[in-house]
């Protein structure tokens, strides 16, 4: 079986289980229809293989990239120039997509580096509240009650193929932190590696993104060659 049927059948089946406190909604775009379809196209075009890959971990969907598109950071600019797959969304720039697809491009292309690596977070569906992005850690409640299916999701991953001697967390503070504690108590991976988060970097170190793309590279390249 191709990652790429994993992968779909995966996010096709996204259910989140917990009843959120009022003012907080469940971010799902496997729901909608177009997503499904461009996320159909995204994935068998990078991953109809059964090659192994390193997981890299995001933290949870945010509204102008993978929670438009269903692909973690990619926007809808990115999915079309540099993926080369069509699509009619509004061409909205999302920060972490940027910086991303330039590392992306700084590594080989996105051919290159899907092969090596599979995107995910720590929640594979995003949160809101009053219209406005919610980061899992950033709620105490929250970060209680997704554990369950953090566990499982990440259980259910692991079967598609990937390695296990190490992972990549985007985010080297709360989401590392989190992770960490995860991983001790589950042993998913040997090692955890944090990077610094991409909106992090072109949000407050935007004039050394340059050396964060290089150190990206360095660390992936450690792993894959």
């Amino acid at each position: 079986m191709h990652f790429s049927e994993h992968i779909l059948a995966f996010i096709s089946s996204l259910k989140f289980p917990v009843k959120l406190t009022p003012g907080t909604e469940v971010m799902n775009p496997f729901l909608d229809d177009a997503t499904m379809e461009i996320c159909t196209r995204f994935y068998r075009k990078f991953y109809s293989d059964e090659e192994l890959r390193w997981v890299i971990i995001g933290i949870n969907p945010g509204r102008f990239g993978g929670g438009v598109t269903g692909i973690p950071f990619t926007d809808p600019i990115r999915l079309q120039r540099d993926c080369e797959l069509v699509n009619e969304w509004p061409k909205k720039q999302e920060l972490s997509s940027v910086f991303m697809y330039q590392m992306i491009e700084a590594f080989g292309g996105p051919v290159a580096f899907y092969k090596k690596f599979y995107i995910t977070a720590v929640s594979p569906l995003g949160f809101t509240r009053n219209n406005k992005n919610l980061n899992y850690y950033d709620d105490l409640n929250l970060q209680l009650s997704i554990k369950d299916f953090v566990v499982d999701c990440f259980s259910r991953q692991l079967a598609f193929g990937i390695h296990r001697n190490a992972a990549f967390c985007l985010g080297d503070g709360k989401n590392f932190k989190y992770l960490s504690a995860l991983n001790k108590e589950y042993h998913f991976f040997e090692t955890i590696i944090p990077l610094s988060h991409p909106r992090f970097i072109m949000q407050y170190r935007l004039r050394k993104k340059e050396e964060y793309i290089k150190f990206y590279c360095e660390i992936f390249n450690q792993y894959t060659f």
